[in-house]
């Protein structure tokens, strides 16, 4: 399946889902599989879109720190880690994923 353009992904998502990609993007424990899930973006795709979101420098550190990290890929994950909350959680109002 080829990736969508940022401006695709950004007239599909609301504001506030967008920001909610971000933020989830940005956790270290949140996988890029529970984004794909709850939002239908692929890894490739929120890439792209924190890189439109972030300065370059900010990216650039983003990119660095999330790139082959075990806790943002479930494949990659140790079988004694599981599914991360945020603290944050409660606050979201409209959270798809939380009601499951």
């Amino acid at each position: 399946m080829p990736t969508r353009k940022t401006s695709e992904i950004r007239r599909l998502l609301s504001p506030a889902d967008l920001d909610r990609v971000v933020e989830m993007a940005w956790e270290d424990r949140t996988p890029f599989d529970a984004i794909e899930a709850q939002f239908g973006l692929v890894e490739a795709e929120v890439i792209a879109l924190m890189k439109s979101e972030m300065h370059l420098n900010n990216w650039k550190k983003w990119r660095a720190r999330v790139h082959g990290r075990a806790s943002k890929h479930v494949a990659l994950r140790s079988e004694s880690v599981r599914r991360f909350r945020s603290k944050m959680q409660r606050t979201i109002s409209g959270n798809r994923i939380s009601k499951r």
